[in-house]
């Protein structure tokens, strides 16, 4: 009797980069001619990628294993990620958990479950190096690349330097390899990584080399995020003439001076709005998004009210809002917090200006002819983004690129009318 093929899961929590190391892993597992998916359903083995970003990713990471023994009491688990990094004991000892590992080698992961290790322990320091084993297939519709990994900005709020270990690049032939194969099944590839405005410092490149060396691959392209201290004219213009889709994500955290100090980030709120301003004589209709953390310790209402200026001020097209989170080991986690409830009052005030800031963005697209790229069919309708991230629903096949007049606003985004 022929032997049952043993079905994986491996599913992944947080960041991009994670999304894209977990289907790298799904990749591998194909390969060696198991079943893989990222969906949590049943299955016989389930790797748990985790996130630690936020004590919330860490308690969604640990709530991840009671699931998956709900799906099968008998399915063996193995850990990996920042959440495991920061801490392993909390999956220690756990039913069904065989393999604990962190952020590194990952990829070891799958040959410890081949070689039937009953119990294994695998965390260990962040690489000084890039570890070039992880390469990722596509998602339904898009590509993504990991170029770096590790941060060296050690914000006075981050565990994430300390998980992942000091900013690391990948070589740049290795991505260009990558973007010009992916580019033969894709019209679009998200550049990705811990902090992609890194890119290079540690052999001897820039964040300008990787945009010059893939404004040639042909497919659109598009940062996942950056940070507005690398932002330059001599940038914007080779993104400009490379393909580079006009929608920035630029990490601004907080729009008051006194916060960003103690936050350790290096630059100021003026210092900030100039490069939104930059971006937008190269990119007229750029979407330009940010993060900001509300209820930072000892944060003010009057710096709290300089935040929503600042956001209004910057023209962005909506912003995403966290309440600030303790990560123990942080500067910050040793400072005078704010209470709870006001963080969280700040935070739906700051996200009521991002629907506000969202409404004009959206209403400025108004007959304007954008390039969508559809990627699914929603109630009978295409659904894609637009080179500046805005949501296009219109009448067009999944797979397509296609020039869309936008007609009017529609749930998440817009309706838009083919220009034949």
């Amino acid at each position: 009797m022929e032997k049952k093929q043993m079905k994986f899961v491996v599913f992944s929590l947080g960041c991009r980069v994670n999304q894209y190391e977990g289907q790298s892993l799904i990749k591998e597992l194909e390969s060696r001619g198991f079943e893989a998916t990222d969906k949590l359903e049943k299955a016989d083995y389930y790797i748990i990628n985790t996130c630690s970003v936020t004590s919330e990713a860490d308690r969604k990471s640990r709530q991840t294993v009671a699931r998956v023994l709900k799906l099968n009491p008998s399915a063996k688990i193995a850990i990996c990620g920042c959440s495991s990094q920061n801490d392993a004991k909390p999956y220690k000892n756990k039913p069904n958990v065989t393999i604990i590992g962190g952020t590194s080698k990952k990829m070891s992961i799958i040959d410890s479950i081949m070689s039937d290790i009953v119990q294994g322990d695998f965390v260990s320091e962040p690489p000084k190096k890039y570890e070039d084993d992880l390469y990722c297939e596509l998602t339904k519709t898009r590509g993504y690349i990991k170029v770096q990994d590790g941060c060296d900005n050690f914000c006075s709020y981050c565990i994430i330097p300390y998980l992942r270990g000091r900013s690391r690049s990948r070589s740049l032939c290795s991505i260009v390899n990558e973007a010009n194969e992916m580019a033969k099944r894709t019209r679009e590839i998200v550049v990705t990584g811990i902090n992609v405005s890194d890119y290079g410092s540690d052999i001897g490149l820039t964040l300008f080399d990787l945009v010059h060396a893939l404004s040639a691959v042909p497919a659109r392209k598009r940062f996942g995020s950056l940070e507005c201290t690398v932002v330059d004219e001599k940038l914007l213009n080779e993104m400009k003439n490379g393909d580079w889709c006009d929608s920035v994500h630029l990490s601004m955290q907080s729009g008051s001076d006194t916060v960003l100090r103690r936050m350790n980030r290096k630059y100021t709120s003026e210092f900030f709005i100039e490069k939104c301003d930059l971006i937008k004589r190269y990119f007229p209709d750029a979407g330009i998004t940010t993060d900001v953390i509300v209820g930072f310790p000892g944060e003010t209402d009057e710096e709290f009210e300089e935040t929503v200026r600042v956001c209004r001020r910057a023209g962005f097209a909506w912003l995403h809002v966290f309440p600030y989170s303790s990560r123990k080991g942080t500067v910050a986690a040793k400072m005078k917090q704010v209470d709870a409830a006001v963080a969280e009052e700040r935070a739906a005030r700051l996200r009521a200006v991002s629907d506000e800031l969202k409404t004009e963005f959206l209403t400025r697209q108004l007959g304007k002819i954008k390039e969508v790229y559809v990627e699914e069919e929603i109630d009978g309708m295409g659904a894609g983004f637009a080179s500046d991230y805005v949501r296009v629903y219109c009448d067009a096949a999944p797979g397509t690129l296609t020039k869309q007049k936008i007609t009017s606003l529609f749930r998440d985004g817009v309706k838009g009318e083919e220009i034949k």
